[in-house]
Order: structure tokens, then C-alpha cells, then sequence
């Protein structure tokens, strides 16, 4: 009798935290419940065989927005070639209008929220009775301190070759309302140092790439401090293997305290995630986003330019009441700010969210299917929201790849966002094509595209030959080799090519 808990990642190189989770939380049941995860694109037959293989009794799926088609096709895979084995869902894609998704209605449970302690409670009903009646189960949420974690159970092939997650608190007190975290009444910290305790364990097995998922890590400034001084005392103690942390860090909250500490990581070892998402003040009011935009931008500057952070600050295109025009106006305010990686996203539907509320007043029309991506708005039209959505391609491409160091600030301009647009424009017009486009093909067609709009031929290759990318036909990069087998050091990999630049 064998309790499967399972999902699939989106990389290799996802590690499921939240399987391991509840893994640590089975209590007398994990001795019987095994782990066991896959990457979307795998076979739908060769996944459910792999399941099959050891006769479990329930399957738990960790259901996301990126993976819900294809855990639809296994579920109903399972239900036909294997009946009998009872499946429970979970995760945030179907903690929310669950009764409209052929998912739901294929499983035989269901948890929504957290499943830490209902997800095992739901297990134990099922092997030992009385059987459940009620298909949907509200999670429970336990203090954290009854939650049992889970970073023991990262595998050493997990700390070899995977990023690990890992989290000092859950939740988000703000209300940003195309998140789902708008939904938490604030944010609740686990005990630090417990906390503290599991990474020296995991940094003692060889750990040394450390993604938070906190929402907010700098909310409390004593407890970041803390962490971030965990970190220093590693680098301090091995500065020849070294350790690499990544923050998500509210934008306007950077009290001198905390800058101190930032200033002492060395290149490479630090990177934030920052979530600027709309320079427009209205915008902002409009999706409950609370946000001092002048001390936003204060605080990207003094990180540009007195630490040695890798900065990735998100923009998110298709919000209600900004058009394209103000795009632009934050596009380019953000540019000159000069991160390292601009995180251009396209506004999602995230079910649950209440961004919903604005789809009348705001003509918001979001594709039916994952990942529910905004198609057009009142203010941006359908044809005028692809080219955006080809923008973002490009840009991932040409500036967040650090391949076109030297060559980005040629194509930016003073006009970044309407410059890079007719890049854009250009390229698609020239390959038809967003995806698997060769390097030194992209490279190629850059250099032709600057001379196009009046750089000498000769002076744009040479520039766009100064470049990783134009150096692409070479036997070079080793990093190229390392990221193709998906490494778990590839995202420092990325940076050092922004740290050369």
C-alpha cells in the first residue's frame, strides 16, 4: 500500500517544495508515501506507467498554472488503465474555481489552501475509513511552528544538480490584486531560527544555491538581516565556494540597516527580485498596488550603483487602465534606472484573483486556457497586445540573456521601449518565429537590424562581435554546454555574463 505524491516541473531544475512538505507532514504515513517527480513534456503513458510501477493505493498531483493541461491528460490517463487508484489534487491552480475545471471533476478529491495537515488527515480516511463523503476539502492553516520542514528531504542529487527553495515566511500582506497572494491576511514568519538551523544543515551537505519564495523578505527587517548575515558569515568562511541567495524584496522598503548589509556580498553571490509591476500611479490605485514610486526608483539606483546585486525588476504589460503610451513611459523610466534584467510579463488571470473584478469597466479578455493570459483591453487591442507579447520574447532573448551586453545600449537608444519595439517588429517580420531561433542567427539579424537604421555594416558587426552572442559560431562557451544539461548554477551563470559586460 503506497501513497504517491507527485507533479511536474516546469525544469528539471524546479525542485517541488511543497511536495516535500507534505511529504514531512505525513507522521506515521511516510514511511508508506514516496515522491516522485516529472517534467512537462514527459509522455503521458511513460508518466503514468513510472506512477503504476509502485502500486500505490492515492496519488497526490501539485497542480500549477504551468502544468494543468498535462496532469489533466494523466489524471484521465489513470482513471482508465487504473480505476482504483483514488487521486487527490491540490495546489493554487485548483484551490479556486475548482467546480469549472474537467481536472476536478476527474479526481476524486480535492484540497485547497495549504495541505499540510489536510492533505495526511485526508489520507488516513481514505486507507483506514470512514470514507470521506465530501469530495472538496478546505486546507487548514496550523500555526507554522506544528508544521514539520521539509529541507531534509532535498536529496543530495537535489543539492548537486537542482535550485533549491526555501522559505522564512508565508503570505503577503499587500494586496496586489492580480496575485493570488492579495488573498492572505498578512504575512506569518516561521521560527528563525529553526529556520536558520535547516539551511546550516543543507549548506553542510554542499547546498550553495538558495531561492527564497518569501513574497516579501524585507518586510521584517531584524529577521532579513538575520538571514542575510547567515549568508555573509558563509562567504566570509569560503570565499572560494561561494553561496548564492535570491530575494523577492518590496521596492521601497530599503532602510539604511539593510543597505550595509547588501554592500558587503561580493559579484555574484546575491540577486533580488523586484516587483515594480506599473509606474502608473492610477494603475497602481486601480489593482489595490500600494506603491512609492519615486522612493521605488531611489532605491534600484543606490542598488545599481553600491552593491553588486543582480537586479531583476518586473513589468507587467495589459494591467487595467494603462495603455501603451504608459507602458512605454515606465519601460523607459525603468531602463534608465539600468537593472540588470527587466522581467517583462504579461498580465495573467490567476484563478482566484481579483483582477476579475475590472473585466467589465475595463474590457479585459483573457485567453480561456493556461497560463490565461491577457488577449486585449480596453485601452490595447488584440493585434497591439501580440506585438507586446513578442516584445517580451525578444527582450528575454537580447537583453535579460546578457548575450547583447555591448550591442543593447546601441539598440535602446534614447527611445528603449520604441527602439526595441521596431526591433521587434523586425525580427518577426524576418523569421516568422519567437522560438529556437539559433544564436548566431539572432546575433546575424541584430547586427543587420542596426544597420538598417544607419550604423555602418562593418561598425555593427564588429559591435555585435564584441558580444557572447556574436561570438556564438565559435567553440566557446562551456556555460552554453552547462545550461543546455540544465545545471542548477545556470542562473549565475546568466549573470556572469552581465558581471563581464
Amino acid at each position: 500500500m503506497t501513497i504517491l505524491l507527485s507533479t511536474l516541473n516546469a525544469r528539471y531544475t524546479h525542485a517541488s517544495l511543497g511536495l516535500r512538505y507534505l511529504l514531512a507532514n505525513m507522521g506515521e504515513l511516510r514511511d508508506i508515501t514516496l515522491l516522485q517527480e516529472f517534467v512537462i513534456g514527459a509522455k503521458t503513458a511513460d508518466v503514468v506507467e513510472r506512477l503504476l510501477v509502485h502500486r500505490p493505493r492515492i496519488i497526490g498531483f501539485g497542480v500549477y498554472i504551468w502544468n494543468v493541461e498535462e496532469t489533466t491528460r494523466v489524471v484521465a490517463l489513470l482513471k482508465r488503465v487504473a480505476p482504483e487508484v483514488v487521486i487527490v489534487l491540490g495546489g493554487p491552480e485548483v484551490s479556486y474555481e475548482p467546480q469549472e475545471q474537467r481536472i476536478v471533476q476527474l479526481a476524486d478529491y480535492l484540497v485547497t489552501g495549504w495541505g499540510d495537515v489536510t492533505f495526511p488527515q485526508l489520507c488516513r480516511q481514505i486507507l483506514n475509513g470512514p470514507k470521506p463523503l465530501m469530495k472538496i476539502h478546505a486546507g487548514a492553516q496550523p500555526p507554522l511552528d506544528e508544521i514539520a520542514m521539509p529541507y531534509g528531504l532535498y536529496s543530495d542529487q537535489d543539492i548537486a544538480h537542482r535550485t533549491l527553495y526555501v522559505e522564512a515566511s508565508r503570505g503577503c500582506p499587500f494586496k496586489c490584486e492580480f496575485c493570488l497572494s492579495s488573498l492572505d491576511k498578512t504575512a506569518w514568519p516561521f521560527d528563525l531560527d529553526n529556520f536558520l538551523g535547516e539551511l546550516e544543515s543543507l549548506h553542510a551537505r554542499g547546498a550553495r544555491l538558495f531561492k527564497f519564495v518569501d513574497r516579501t523578505f524585507n518586510l521584517n527587517i531584524k529577521s532579513s538581516l538575520r538571514i542575510m548575515q547567515f549568508f555573509l558569515d558563509k562567504l566570509a568562511a569560503s570565499p572560494d565556494d561561494p553561496v548564492f541567495a535570491h530575494f523577492e524584496v518590496v521596492p521601497d522598503h530599503l532602510p539604511d540597516a539593510l543597505k550595509e548589509a547588501i554592500r558587503k556580498f561580493p559579484p555574484g553571490t546575491l540577486q533580488f527580485e523586484i516587483g515594480i509591476q506599473s509606474f502608473n500611479p492610477e494603475v497602481q490605485s486601480t489593482i489595490s498596488r500600494k506603491q512609492n514610486n519615486d522612493k521605488s526608483a531611489d532605491n534600484i539606483r543606490w542598488l545599481r550603483e553600491h552593491s553588486h546585486a543582480h537586479l531583476h525588476v518586473d513589468l507587467i504589460a495589459g494591467l487595467p487602465g494603462e495603455d501603451i503610451d504608459s507602458f512605454a513611459q515606465g519601460f523607459d523610466r525603468l531602463v534608465a534606472l539600468a537593472p540588470h534584467e527587466i522581467q517583462f510579463g504579461i498580465l495573467k488571470r490567476l484563478r482566484g484573483t481579483p483582477i476579475i473584478r475590472h473585466t467589465e469597466a475595463f474590457g479585459l479578455v483573457f485567453d480561456p486556457y493556461p497560463p490565461y493570459s491577457i488577449l486585449a483591453t480596453d485601452r490595447i487591442d488584440f493585434a497591439a497586445m501580440q506585438r507586446l507579447v513578442r516584445f517580451a520574447r525578444y527582450w528575454d532573448l537580447v537583453a535579460n540573456s546578457g548575450r547583447f551586453a555591448n550591442t543593447l545600449p546601441a539598440i535602446l537608444g534614447d527611445a528603449p521601449f520604441a527602439n526595441f519595439m521596431a526591433l521587434s517588429d523586425w525580427l518577426y517580420a524576418h523569421t516568422d518565429a519567437t522560438h529556437r531561433i539559433a544564436l548566431d542567427k539572432l546575433a546575424a539579424l541584430v547586427a543587420q537590424w542596426l544597420g538598417s537604421r544607419g550604423m555602418d555594416g562593418k561598425e555593427a558587426e564588429a559591435l555585435v562581435g564584441s558580444d557572447y552572442a556574436g561570438q556564438a559560431h565559435k567553440a566557446r562557451p562551456e556555460t552554453e554546454k552547462a545550461e543546455r544539461k540544465g545545471k542548477a548554477d545556470a542562473a549565475p551563470q546568466r549573470q556572469a555574463r552581465h558581471l563581464a559586460a
